[in-house]
């Protein structure tokens, strides 16, 4: 285990690999699962102001369920989620030509629209944050939607937490990032 400040990091961060693979999965971690995406307080504020912005984004589905259940909806073990369609799709996700889900959050701030990519829980994934009083603890979430993920990360000696650098900087700094890399490398001697 790695500890930096308050934050506890699963050795399996630096030592699994992982890269996702879209045309394998088609994005299945949008669909699949018992919830939509957990949401911290702040998340909940953002997306109840960015929602007209976005709106034209989503799918018709999609935006039923938010109008009618609200931009976010409560789960029993993860407290705030994204509202999801029929037990399923998240009410923010939007399907390609080719079938693959993606975000329509990020969509809109891929094209400039918002200034807020998508949800950290789903921008850390397969990283999942566990809040207690005095820490966070940091572990990888294995699931088998996303085997072709582990497949590419290992091909390409990938290890999850530098193929997630984008989202754990944007969640608790560059600072963190270096340090948390600087260990990893020494701690970590891939095969």
């Amino acid at each position: 285990m790695i500890i930096i400040d308050d934050k506890y990091i699963s050795d399996e961060v630096i030592e699994e690999q992982f890269v996702c693979n879209l045309g394998a999965c088609k994005g299945a971690c949008c669909v699949a699962g018992d919830c939509g995406a957990p949401l911290d307080k702040e998340e909940v504020k953002k997306l109840k102001k960015i929602y007209p912005k976005i709106k034209s984004y989503l799918r018709p589905d999609g935006i039923a369920e938010i109008e009618k259940t609200g931009t976010h909806t409560t789960d029993d073990e993860y407290g705030y989620v994204t509202p999801i369609v029929n037990k399923g799709i998240c009410a923010y996700a939007v399907i390609d030509d080719h079938g693959t889900v993606g975000c329509g959050i990020e969509k809109a701030y891929n094209e400039g629209v918002v200034d807020y990519k998508k949800p950290i829980s789903c921008h850390l994934y397969p990283i999942r944050v566990t809040k207690y009083e005095s820490f966070e603890a940091l572990n990888y979430d294995r699931w088998d939607i996303c085997k072709p993920a582990c497949k590419n990360g290992k091909s390409l000696r990938v290890p999850v937490y530098r193929f997630l650098k984008d989202a754990l900087i944007r969640k608790y700094g560059e600072e963190f990032y270096q340090v948390l890399d600087k260990i990893a490398r020494k701690q970590y001697k891939p095969e």
